[in-house]
């Protein structure tokens, strides 16, 4: 019988933590944090018997586990004693989460600030971390050596913060307030074009009208004055017609 694919990395550590307390979540955290695969942990932050850290001597697990959720090697740096010791993969998948934040803010990012963000003075190992990052499909981008700088093309995304899901479901109330009155204003231009097409309309029918009237008068007019012309010249042959009769009448008289 073949195993079970699990589609999700982190299903699995999910499934276990539900049973585990203490000191077997605390290791749990550990292995999720040196997962290579694992670089989103929200499912594991929403469980009740891992908030139950905040408060005991495992607290430093669950804020390891919020800093790698949400935070940045620099924000490690700063709270490093409020936190258990990380092994150099944590520490490289931290700082693989960092890029990704950092890409998020700009997609050309210089090495000059990955190097302040890294803690790290050589460009060449900046270098091999970020092609370890690429090759681990956590970014797709490439190295630009001549200007100095990582492109970033895409990266995957990152937890998302109490806070911040406030400030997205307000972003996203603005952004629908503001579908609906460009809604309102489209429907608004549509029923003027309307009401101006129908106006055009009415006006090219009077105008096609006044036309036909014209062009009926106008024929009515021509036939009229055709037939006038066609009664002048009648009559005008008819009345060249009398003289000639008279005078081969009066020849014949003197003769």
């Amino acid at each position: 019988m073949s195993e079970k694919t699990v589609s999700n990395p982190l299903e699995q550590y999910v499934l276990l933590a539900k049973t585990a307390k203490g000191a077997a979540m605390a290791e749990l955290i550990n292995q999720v944090l040196e997962a290579p695969n694992v670089y989103v942990f929200g499912e594991l932050l929403d469980m009740p018997n891992i908030c139950e850290l905040s408060e005991g001597e495992y607290s430093k697990y669950l804020n390891a586990l919020n800093l790698f959720a949400y935070g940045t090697y620099k924000e490690y740096r700063k709270n490093i004693d409020q936190l258990p010791e990380l092994t150099d993969t944590m520490l490289r998948k931290l700082k693989a989460l960092t890029v990704v934040s950092l890409s998020l803010i700009d997609k050309r990012i210089p090495y000059s600030t990955l190097l302040e963000e890294l803690d790290m003075k050589n460009t060449r190992e900046l270098e091999d971390l970020i092609i370890e990052i690429i090759y681990a499909n956590v970014i797709e981008g490439k190295l630009d050596q001549r200007n100095q700088r990582l492109e970033v093309d895409y990266s995957i995304g990152r937890d998302v913060t109490p806070a911040a899901v406030k400030d997205i479901i307000q972003t996203l109330e603005i952004w629908c307030a503001n579908c609906e009155n460009m809604q309102t204003n489209i429907e608004k231009q549509i029923r003027k074009a309307n009401t101006r097409k129908a106006k055009q309309s009415e006006i090219q029918a009077k105008v096609d009208q006044e036309i036909s009237s014209i062009k009926q008068t106008l024929k009515a007019t021509q036939q009229v004055e055709s037939a006038e012309a066609e009664q002048m010249i009648t009559d005008s042959a008819s009345a060249s017609e009398k003289p000639a009769k008279k005078a081969s009448k009066s020849k014949y008289v003197k003769l």
